[in-house]
């Protein structure tokens, strides 16, 4: 009974670790792209992880109205505000690769969606990978809370 007992806390151990590097992806980064500057909140959301804009620095238009994601190719998504638009979703974490996987990233600049990879370079940078067949783009994000 003892060694059950042990080995239960032991896999219950192993598990909480596992998420707690899941979850170390979470946070709020900066992002820079094409010299434009956003916050970006990694968040879980349902059995994965997402990334949603939450501020962009060139959010209103010349004539005062606020950038939406008008390229988006859902035309139910194309109201969506600049500093609100989801950029990855459905990313798991790979615990024998360490890296967060299987989702999509989605680029508001040309309304296309590519396979994603995130992994980090080092303890506050994240590496986004957006990958198409053999080609792929890599871009930084400094974690800042």
């Amino acid at each position: 009974m003892k060694k059950l007992i042990m080995m239960l806390v032991m896999l219950l151990m192993v598990v909480t670790g596992a998420m707690a590097q899941a979850d170390k992806v979470c946070g709020t980064y900066k992002a820079v792209r094409n010299g434009v500057n956003s916050k970006v909140k990694v968040f879980k959301q349902g059995n994965g992880y997402r990334a949603q804009v939450i501020w962009v620095d060139n959010l209103k238009m010349p004539d005062g109205s606020i950038r939406m994601d008008v390229r988006n190719p859902d035309k139910s998504k194309r109201n969506v505000p600049a500093d609100k638009i989801v950029l990855i979703d459905k990313v798991t974490y790979n615990a024998a690769e360490n890296i967060w996987e299987g989702g999509k990233i989605y680029d508001p600049t040309s309304g296309k969606e590519y396979k994603v990879e995130l992994s980090f370079k080092d303890g506050k940078t994240l590496m986004v990978k957006g990958m198409w067949g053999p080609f792929n783009q890599k871009m930084y994000w400094t974690k800042i809370q």
